[in-house]
């Protein structure tokens, strides 16, 4: 059994794939490359495998620590977006019928498209496309705070989706049958 994991399909959120980020709503002020994912409810697949995986890093985390006990109730990164956000407030709409989890790294993780080729152009992952993600399981004790995190490894677009904000501009964008009609009437409009 392993505390890694590849999900399933899951949706993106506020991506920092490409250049690290500090967190603002963190005590922690290290910069980190992170993204949210957006599991939906109904995956049983990647839901059950965060479970076991879960449930091993809870045991690597006693078997290390003789003595210690882990709280019955541990904090945890991962969140029903139905309900109400850790500090307080409901999830965005996109959160609707999803578990919530942000999962981060110190070091750059692998990007991939879905044919395991490098993806090296930032406008491929946004916050709003649909992947798959290799994250790690442990048990965090800092100043007596215990709780369950997932680390991020690395992160395989599989297809684009609508974004969740901003917007992405497409091949098929320019597409619109817009013709160049510069010379045809314009000093009329101007006139």
């Amino acid at each position: 059994m392993s505390t890694q994991i590849t999900t399933g399909k899951v949706r993106f959120g506020y991506c920092s794939l490409f250049e690290p980020r500090a967190n603002n709503n963190s005590s922690d002020s290290q910069e980190k490359y992170s993204v949210t994912l957006l599991i939906d409810k109904g995956d049983k697949f990647t839901l059950d495998k965060i479970k076991a995986a879960v449930a091993e890093a809870k045991q690597n985390y006693l078997q290390k620590n003789s003595g210690k006990k882990l709280p019955s109730e541990l904090k945890t990164t991962l969140h029903d977006g139905d309900g109400e956000r850790p500090n307080g407030g409901d999830f965005g709409p996109e959160c609707q019928g999803c578990y919530v989890m942000t999962v981060s790294s110190k070091n750059k993780p692998v990007l991939v498209d879905k044919n395991k080729n490098p993806i090296t152009d930032q406008q491929e992952l946004y916050s709003g496309c649909y992947g798959r993600a290799i994250i790690n399981f442990y048990v965090y004790d800092t100043n007596g705070n215990k709780g369950i995190s997932a680390g991020l490894n690395g992160v395989m677009k599989l297809h684009d989706g609508e974004p969740l904000s901003g917007g992405i501009v497409t091949e098929s964008d320019w597409d619109d049958g817009w013709e160049d009609t510069t010379d045809d009437g314009m000093d009329d409009l101007l006139g």
